[in-house]
């Protein structure tokens, strides 16, 4: 690990600590520097900022960079997402296997395509969706399995290919949460049929609003572009034009902005690593909560954010309770994820309470703390103090194993 002196890098952008000190402490600031501004200000100065070489430079580079054949800009993952499902000809009738436990909602994108979301719940220590789960809840309607690197933390990738293949089921990767993370010796986005990341806060890469949409199936690919803009020159195409799309491409700005943090993204990555062995260092002194769990197969993990999940002894309302101090306090934190069959859509959907035990109590517990390289290393033990201390408000904790 490097020393965390890495964190005052010269190149940092980092805004100056303010004189007030009860200025808030942000969940989220990006990690930006003059390559980044340079970049963005050489996009402006372009006679083309929609759907120009940018655009397909930052494709082929984010290609490379995960091993993938082909990469597609979105939007958002979200809309990458609804994109693989349309390519896949998924929609009405058919059902998609995935987990109620994230933090960004991309899953939403199943509703979006006409598709029934059957969830399946997680495994308690990884928090992605457990492969075992996932197979009780196949049916001769399923067509695909979503599985999330939650919060960073890579699925059990071997199982879930196994089971796609004993069912003939599609495998959707979703790495909105993840970049750079590794599973036996390959970084997240090579392990689904087409996979899925975002590039909108808290991610390390950062391009404001965006996403990329990864495969090696050339056909995917073609329709993936397709569903996502037709180009002026194609207007004519009596083939491409019978493919409504969504005008879901990524502006030249925000791929300018992408490749250079791209570029960086090996050192950004290294100064979330300085902030996180900070946060363990106080963390291992409150008893009542765990560092995080690192599973077996997983050579490296990218938290998305720094979540520590509480004793058992705490309950939502408690952790609601903790979260409203920090922010009296000035530090904004948040719920990782508001389990979503448990949200109104869903619950219309006929979902409740108790369907899902593992994701209710982790969900219940579980706080997002500030993680970005902004963070110096009296302010992270200011946060884990004041979490202490809130904790003394609502109740002993204890250990969560």
């Amino acid at each position: 690990m490097s020393d965390p002196g890495l964190l005052d890098d010269d190149l940092s952008l980092a805004p100056e600590v303010p004189a007030d000190e009860n200025e808030l402490i942000l969940l989220s600031d990006p990690d930006m520097t003059v390559i980044e501004l340079q970049a963005v200000t050489e996009a402006l100065q372009a006679p083309r900022l929609s759907a120009g070489p940018r655009v397909e430079a930052f494709e082929a580079a984010f290609a490379a960079y995960v091993g993938r054949k082909y990469a597609v800009a979105v939007q958002s993952g979200t809309m990458g997402l609804l994109m693989c499902l349309k390519a896949y000809g998924i929609g009405a009738g058919d059902e998609v296997i995935a987990s109620p436990y994230s933090f960004r909602e991309t899953v939403h994108a199943v509703s979006l395509s006409g598709a029934r979301p059957v969830f399946a719940d997680i495994d308690y220590w990884a928090g992605t969706l457990q492969p075992e789960k996932a197979a009780a809840r196949i049916t001769d309607r399923t067509r695909a399995v979503i599985a999330g690197n939650t919060n960073g933390h890579p699925a059990p990738w071997t199982a879930f290919r196994d089971l796609a293949t004993a069912h003939g089921l599609i495998l959707l990767e979703d790495s909105t949460e993840a970049i750079g993370s590794r599973y036996k010796g390959r970084v997240v986005g090579a392990f689904g049929d087409c996979a899925v990341f975002d590039f909108s806060q808290p991610s390390a890469l950062i391009c404001g609003e965006g996403g990329m949409v990864v495969t090696d199936d050339i056909d995917i690919a073609v329709a993936l572009r397709r569903y996502r803009a037709h180009r002026p020159d194609e207007r004519g195409s009596v083939v491409v034009s019978m493919t409504a799309p969504f005008q879901a491409g990524m502006s030249d700005l925000a791929a300018a902005l992408g490749t250079a943090q791209l570029g960086r993204i090996e050192e950004i990555l290294e100064r979330r690593h300085c902030v996180e062995s900070l946060y363990l260092r106080y963390v291992q002194s409150f008893e009542g909560i765990k560092d995080p769990f690192i599973g077996p197969d997983v050579d490296e993990v990218n938290w998305f954010l720094y979540v520590v999940h509480l004793g058992t002894r705490f309950s939502k309302s408690s952790r609601d309770a903790i979260v409203e101090d920090l922010r009296v306090e000035k530090v904004e934190s948040a719920a990782y994820s508001n389990p979503l069959h448990l949200q109104r859509h869903y619950m219309d959907l006929g979902y409740r309470r108790g369907d899902y035990l593992v994701t209710e109590k982790v969900s219940d517990r579980a706080i997002s703390l500030p993680f970005h390289a902004h963070l110096s290393e009296d302010e992270i033990e200011f946060i884990v103090a004041t979490m202490k201390d809130a904790s003394v408000n609502v109740g002993a904790g204890s250990a969560i194993y």
